[in-house]
């Protein structure tokens, strides 16, 4: 439980008696159903701002009044009896609803990480975005008030997409090699919003989704709440990848493979030409269609990585995902799928099901940028950012972390997947993090058992917080181990 509200310390109310009136008024609401757990007395002090005697005092008084109940070595809950105290209608059970959900729920440090990167206090070390000083936005107002717009460009765009964009996006990925027409393409909101839609639009109940581990697809859920199972595949076992899929499709057929082979999230590690021709060859001989998310592969700092998956496709075998929320902002919500035409017509229309469309405001805008040659200006410029702030990284890391952690230098993307020597990634190194205003993101978020990593980024946190906050993280970690 999240507790965003404080008590008025200017108020004429004593803050128990604040507390008190807040807490009854989550209760009569709704917002608290029966039986929901209230955090420990101390976390209820600090989310308060309060100290303890002052939440007893509270928490004392709505048991009396019977809205609360106190289970020994279980926490206080709201009472079975409140609303035979309040109302004479019974309350829905709301958190049977909320069990009963399709969606999975994120696991609690992805929630208190989401949550805690809106406190401006905290250094955000492990942020998969651009900072807000490398966000184009003087050029984008420049953009946006030189652009002339018509009532179509407010209005829904059609289920594909603006077209004008994406005969944009179409020139950008022969750019790259890929050679796609604008009818094989859709705007899609992110990234994330493509997976959702291929899980829901292309596959059935049960099926199984072949990925890289570790993985960015454990930190989301959209293939396992559509009611599918995910199997990974290493890069650093014994077994090559190609064999692997063999093996696995051998038990049991596997119905797409996911994969992220530029820059990877959270690895950063990216396949060489060889070894996508060879993911191609076995997938293409197992009948098992790609995925390539491809959101990061314009973040090259030194050297071009090899051309994407897509451009080695002669058979209609990989959906290619692109996006701007890693290059030119991550609330422009645009994004792409390549892929063959009946597939980009049935998402259309499941895309035009969820929410009409992306933003036409925001597609009009990326399509400027790409037809009038700022978008590729605008990388040259971060690229340069990008690789100033990696060196200065590296260098804290070589001066901080020298002995106790393994890392390789990036090649482009955000990441640096740190490596220490003993399994202490575990949740109470993150809460330790917290208390020091350090936002981490640890490797179990990506592997379920990997309790030797964390995800480091370059791309959010300035220089000055860099400097802080590694060093900090360094002493926490030398601590533990």
């Amino acid at each position: 439980m999240v507790i965003e509200w404080r008590p008025n310390r200017n108020s004429s109310l004593s803050l128990h008696q604040q507390i008190v009136n807040w807490m009854k008024q989550q209760i009569t609401s709704g917002e608290w159903p029966v039986a929901t757990k209230l955090p420990s007395q101390r976390s209820l002090a600090d989310s308060f701002g309060v100290n303890r005697s002052t939440i007893i005092t509270a928490l004392d008084e709505l048991i009396a009044d019977g809205l609360l109940e106190t289970k020994v070595g279980s926490g206080t809950f709201v009472s079975n009896n409140t609303w035979n105290v309040l109302a004479a209608s019974k309350q829905p059970d709301w958190r049977k609803y909320v069990r009963n959900g399709l969606h999975e729920p994120n696991i609690q440090t992805i929630q208190d990480i989401n949550f805690h990167e809106a406190d401006t206090a905290m250094i955000r070390l492990g942020t998969g975005e651009l900072s807000p000083s490398l966000l184009p936005v003087k050029k984008i107002e420049q953009t946006l008030q030189s652009t002339a717009f018509d009532a179509y460009s407010l209005g829904y765009s059609e289920p594909k997409g603006d077209k004008r964009l994406r005969q944009s996006i179409s020139d950008h990925l022969k750019e790259k090699g890929v050679t796609v027409s604008p009818g094989s393409l859709m705007i899609v909101s992110g990234g994330l919003q493509a997976l959702q839609l291929i899980a829901v639009g292309l596959l059935p109940k049960g099926s199984l989704i072949l990925h890289e581990s570790p993985s960015y697809l454990n930190s989301v859920h959209p293939f396992q709440s559509a009611g599918m199972h995910l199997a990974g595949l290493s890069k650093h076992g014994r077994e090559t990848i190609p064999n692997q899929i063999k093996r696995i499709n051998r038990k049991r057929k596997a119905s797409l493979l996911y994969t992220v082979p530029t820059f990877n999230n959270p690895t950063n590690a990216t396949w060489t030409k060889e070894e996508r021709l060879d993911l191609l060859s076995i997938c293409k001989k197992e009948q098992i269609p790609i995925i390539e998310d491809d959101v990061y592969s314009d973040l090259w700092l030194e050297t071009e990585p090899p051309p994407p998956l897509k451009s080695f496709d002669a058979d209609g075998l990989v959906l290619h995902i692109g996006s701007m929320s890693k290059t030119l902002s991550p609330g422009l919500r645009i994004g792409w799928i390549a892929g063959p035409m009946p597939v980009i017509e049935r998402l259309a229309d499941i895309k035009m099901q969820m929410d009409y469309g992306s933003s036409a405001l925001s597609q009009h805008l990326v399509a400027t940028w790409l037809s009038q040659g700022h978008y590729s200006k605008h990388l040259d410029w971060l690229r340069r950012e990008l690789l100033a702030r990696r060196d200065f990284t590296l260098a804290l890391l070589n001066r901080y972390f020298e002995g106790i952690a393994k890392w390789q230098t990036p090649q482009g993307g955000f990441y640096i997947w740190l490596e220490l020597g003993k399994p202490i990634v575990n949740p109470t190194l993150f809460k330790l993090a917290i208390k020091e205003h350090l936002l981490i993101n640890p490797g179990y978020i990506y592997e379920p058992n990997n309790h030797t990593h964390l995800r480091l980024s370059y791309s959010y946190a300035s220089e000055e917080q860099l400097a802080y906050g590694i060093q900090t993280l360094s002493k926490i970690i030398r601590r533990l181990i």
